[in-house]
């Protein structure tokens, strides 16, 4: 028989995906807790217009990823923090900071979860930095830490 599944199946399949499953199963199990519906020829269409349009839409999405890839590689973003005497930084530079100097700079919205950085950044200089644009596609930049205010407490 054949079913699509409506969840995640574990050992069986994905979601979406188009199995043939013994009757037995699809019946007894997949069908009565929801997991599977019946493989009819207008949902097997349905299935396959709906991954046309994911496809489509997937490809949309990296190109304009691409686009983006093209106006951030190499270049350098700017971030301002607190340090000490020594020169170093009250705590590390995080990637939420880093996100919202990229969106601010450059008007691209990125995800903190898409910023990686090699090391934390805990002294002022040029770091190096990557950001994830769409699978596949990853942008390299320069992270500038500037120290935010040089003057010392005892004077």
């Amino acid at each position: 028989m054949q079913v699509i599944l409506k969840r995640d199946v574990n050992k069986i399949g994905a979601a979406g995906e188009l199995l043939d499953v013994s009757d037995g199963y699809a019946r007894n199990f997949l069908l009565p807790r929801g997991l599977a519906e019946e493989a009819t020829p207008g949902k097997v269409a349905d299935l396959k217009a709906r991954e046309e349009s994911r496809k489509a839409r997937e490809t949309k999405e990296k190109l304009a990823s691409e686009e983006e890839k093209k106006k951030l590689q190499g270049r350098l973003i700017r971030v301002e923090a607190s340090a000490g005497e020594n020169g170093r930084l009250f705590g590390s530079v995080t990637a939420a900071q880093i996100a919202e100097a990229a969106e601010a700079q450059f008007g691209i919205k990125i995800e903190k979860r898409d910023v990686k950085l090699s090391d934390p950044v805990r002294q002022p200089g040029n770091h190096p930095v990557s950001i994830r644009l769409h699978a596949g596609v990853q942008a390299d930049m320069i992270l500038s830490v500037e120290i935010r205010n040089l003057e010392t407490r005892n004077s």
